[in-house]
């Protein structure tokens, strides 16, 4: 799930400008197709991978969760991935744009604030300047307050999942201490299914039909903020915050025919090249969209489908060049993801406690 879902978090940060805004309507059903891939559809990915990580931590139940190991263990897996990578493209902007390129294109460190910096640099306040990778940063932030999250979860479960998930899908709500609000919800919601040991197959029969729930929801809203948008009213914002938890359902039932596939099974082998894909995808499109501007080609279409021709192979390659050539700054920048990592749709997934431990 992590490739597909990283996948399509690549098409909500396709960069355009506002000539080329889908809701200008200019290209029409091409439009709609932007607006469903990256407004509707994949908006699912951060709920599903918080809920994923969330299950992880606490699938070995309570009495083999160790705060200051995991604490310890995510700041090499987490943290210092998201330091790393966006501090490399703060500094690739801070020397084109000290060269006087990609002006307008991403937000100068020349000009900004002290307190700017801080969330250019660490997501203080607001996206980071690989702006992806707050999910990272809010990741780390539900791992520090796991203990509680997961305390409150064993204790009062539907008051907590309640009041996460009202404070996910009220439009314009702050938390401040994460910037997606939809994460805690959601990563909640994983450990509820972890320590309860739920099985997280068992509707794998009804795939079809969660399958054609979500992709007819997921058209109707797109269809609702493309006539809306770009201001959106605020019930096409409840509407939206609430399928891209909801939607997450229904993105674990289509992972259930697609592993059954070939082509999902070769998906399922391919490792960190995920989180390389999370990591690397945002700088290269940026790059890319500085590119095309340069052209003076006016066809955003062509840009559309020529910058995924590019991305994913350049990504691809690079990963497995960096991997064989530095195989040590490789797992830094992966956060170790090189080892194996358990399959939750595998058959004999559900492994001892005591080697779920052992794996982490």
């Amino acid at each position: 799930m992590r490739i597909v879902l990283i996948s399509g978090i690549v098409f909500v940060h396709i960069p355009f400008d506002g000539a080329n805004s889908p809701f200008n309507g200019t290209y029409g059903t091409f439009d709609w197709i932007r607006v469903f891939l990256a407004e509707a559809l994949f908006r699912v990915g951060v709920p599903c991978l918080s809920a994923i990580s969330g299950y992880l931590l606490f699938r070995g139940g309570l009495e083999n969760f160790s705060y200051l190991k995991t604490v310890r263990n995510k700041s090499q897996t987490v943290l210092l991935p998201f330091l790393l990578w966006n501090g490399a493209f703060f500094l690739a902007v801070l020397v084109a744009l000290g060269l006087g390129l990609g002006e307008g294109y991403v937000p100068s460190p020349w000009q900004a604030s002290a307190r700017e910096l801080m969330t250019q640099l660490f997501a203080a306040e607001d996206f980071p300047i690989n702006v992806p990778l707050y999910f990272l940063r809010d990741l780390f932030v539900c791992i520090l307050l796991s203990p509680l999250l997961a305390w409150l979860v064993s204790r009062v479960p539907l008051l907590t999942l309640a009041v996460l998930l009202v404070l996910s899908v009220i439009p314009e709500a702050s938390l401040y201490i994460v910037l997606k609000r939809s994460i805690l919800f959601s990563f909640s919601l994983g450990i509820y299914i972890g320590l309860n040991k739920i099985d997280v197959k068992a509707l794998d029969r009804y795939a079809p039909l969660g399958t054609a729930l979500l992709l007819g929801s997921c058209a109707v809203l797109a269809t609702a903020i493309y006539m809306t948008g770009p201001s959106l009213p605020d019930w096409v914002q409840l509407l939206r915050n609430t399928l891209a938890i909801v939607g997450a359902l229904g993105f674990w039932l289509l992972s259930a025919s697609l592993i059954k596939t070939q082509l999902g099974q070769r998906l399922s082998k391919t490792g960190s090249l995920s989180f390389w894909i999370f990591c690397g995808h945002y700088p290269l499109l940026i790059f890319l969209w500085i590119v095309w501007g340069k052209t003076g080609v006016d066809a955003y279409p062509l840009f559309f489908v020529l910058s995924l021709l590019v991305l994913f192979p350049v990504l691809a390659v690079s990963n497995g060049l960096c991997r064989r050539i530095t195989p040590r700054l490789y797992a830094v920048l992966t956060g170790g993801r090189t080892k194996k990592q358990l399959d939750m749709r595998a058959p004999g997934h559900a492994i001892s406690s005591k080697l779920i431990s052992q794996q982490r």
